[in-house]
């Protein structure tokens, strides 16, 4: 957790995140010590250094009082494109040798009119559906873990053998 952002402007923040490489997802929450201002929230932007060095920034999405906090998938932003993003004309390193994670306080109204990167958004796909589809697809992993040919089965008449492909039809 990063409580300490760098001050880069009087609404703009930025936090560094070192191994970015490595990182999938950030989660960016409000402490709930000190709220935004009235009709006030912060665009939350993914800043990597390209193959070139030089800092490429993405919107990720927007935090308010009234949403404090989100999850935002990094792992495929790494190859993508930049857009517009208001740390241009800030004194930051063009080419940060870290990854960062920039918070730009900015009026409610603009922020609806943002569009975030499509590929930084966390799944939709509610919490159950997702679970029942990942323990579906870990059995039927684990299932295919005994698989044994014809050629290697021996008659054992206190066993069942279930063909692989009834279990992936199901």
């Amino acid at each position: 957790v990063q409580a300490a952002p760098q001050q880069v402007a009087e609404d703009k923040f930025v936090f560094d995140l070192p191994d970015y490489e490595n990182i999938n997802h950030v989660v960016v929450f409000m402490l709930g010590t000190i709220p935004f201002p009235e009709g006030m929230g912060g665009s939350v932007y993914f800043c990597y250094p390209d193959q070139s060095g030089m800092a490429v920034w993405q919107l990720l999405g927007f935090v308010t009082n009234e949403k404090p906090s989100a999850i935002f998938k990094i792992s495929g932003l790494k190859s993508g494109k930049g857009s517009q993003h208001p740390f241009g004309a800030m004194n930051l390193p063009q080419t940060p040798t870290v990854a960062q994670i920039g918070i730009s306080v900015e009026l409610l109204d603009n922020l609806a009119q943002q569009t975030p990167v499509a590929s930084a958004a966390v799944s939709s796909v509610d919490s159950f559906t997702e679970f029942t589809q990942k323990m579906l697809d870990n059995f039927y992993n684990f299932a295919s873990s005994f698989a044994v040919t014809q050629a290697q089965m021996t008659p054992n008449p206190s066993e069942a053998f279930i063909p692989a492909n009834v279990v992936l039809k199901w």
